[in-house]
């Protein structure tokens, strides 16, 4: 993989702050108005032969902020608010939430999405991911399994209770003597799911680490992931439902959001598999009619848009046929679907075997 951002140090953000700061004063103070230049980014393009040029670290182009222009002047008041914030919080050596800062001017930002969308804007002035600034995420991420490690002086010890939740740690950069060994590593989409397998005894019986980011997952669970594959050398399987949502979780985890582009290339994973559940495991694994739900417009439009990203032809176009699968046949199913044969059947059938079909 790719490295990390981890040798970023708070003077030297705080030298680049300092230096925006001044450039617009001094704009300003001459009568010129004043503009931010921010690079763009994207993951992927819809592009879907795959023969494009798209890079994880290439900017497309420079978005131009400028004084004249009414919502240019609201993100740019916007953004040197939150660059305020962000600049306390590193004299400080304190940590912060995006929630902590929408609080700071709720009635200027009005929404955490116009705060969020400054954090980035930041990071990609700056040339930093969002960690470095001390802005911090509350924690989603689950864990369990084979697993020690510590975090800012505490002791996670999974091993001693291998299949009770732990909370994925969210300063991940003050992660620390991780040790484990464990087999492989496996994501599930769902916390039930991952209830599921705790309940079965799942990592008894299975060395392996098991994490779930409940849904789409959040920055530190990629990276917390990220760091285990990469201090471990672990295979990793991504485990989610047969539907549109499902796919998109997996996506992201593999190739990053277009969300934070900037910063794709160091929060994908793109060693992880795909373990399931697949289309084609409905006839495989004979699912009754019941379990099957239609595909809603919705749906389908949202799999017509996610077949024409570029990286699925270009690097993975096993899944890409599988999405093509999934939509020709109409109907979406659940992890759980599988328990119709037994309430074990996941952890003690399907999962053991697709993780030997891939490993054979």
């Amino acid at each position: 993989m790719e490295g990390t951002r981890s040798n970023i140090k708070s003077g030297d953000l705080l030298k680049k702050i300092k230096g925006i700061t001044r450039s617009i004063l001094e704009d300003i103070c001459t009568g010129r108005s004043p503009s931010l230049y921010i690079d763009r980014f994207r993951n992927y393009c819809t592009d879907a032969t795959g023969n494009c040029f798209c890079s994880f670290d290439l900017s497309i182009g420079k978005e131009i902020l400028i004084l004249q222009r009414e919502c240019h002047a609201r993100r740019l008041d916007v953004l040197l608010r939150v660059l305020l914030a962000v600049q306390q919080l590193l004299q400080g050596n304190r940590h912060g939430s995006k929630r902590d800062i929408y609080y700071m001017h709720p009635s200027v930002f009005q929404e955490q999405s116009v705060v969020d969308r400054a954090i980035n804007d930041i990071c990609i002035l700056l040339h930093c991911s969002r960690h470095n600034l001390n802005v911090v995420s509350v924690g989603t991420g689950l864990v369990m399994g084979w697993l020690r490690f510590i975090e800012a002086g505490r002791k996670f010890d999974c091993i001693s209770s291998l299949n009770t939740a732990q909370p994925v740690p969210v300063h991940v950069e003050e992660v620390k003597d991780i040790v484990s060994v464990a087999h492989y590593i496996l994501v599930v989409e769902k916390e039930s799911v991952f209830q599921r397998l705790a309940n079965d005894q799942f990592c008894n019986k299975n060395r392996c680490i098991v994490i779930t980011g409940r849904g789409y997952p959040d920055v530190p669970t990629r990276r917390f992931l990220r760091l285990l594959m990469e201090k471990l050398s672990l295979p990793a399987y991504c485990l989610v439902d047969c539907d549109p949502y499902g796919f998109d979780i997996l996506t992201t985890y593999r190739f990053g959001s277009m969300q934070m582009a900037y910063d794709a290339k160091y929060l994908r994973m793109p060693e992880i598999h795909w373990l399931g559940v697949f289309p084609s495991d409905s006839e495989k694994y004979g699912l009754p009619q019941q379990c099957l739900l239609p595909l809603t417009a919705e749906d389908k439009s949202r799999i017509e848009a996610m077949l024409l990203r570029c990286y699925l032809q270009r690097e993975v176009p096993y899944w890409r046929s599988e999405m093509e699968l999934l939509l020709q046949r109409g109907v979406k199913f659940e992890i759980e679907a599988l328990s119709v044969h037994s309430l074990s059947f996941l952890s003690d059938e399907y999962i053991p075997s697709k993780i030997q079909g891939l490993c054979s």
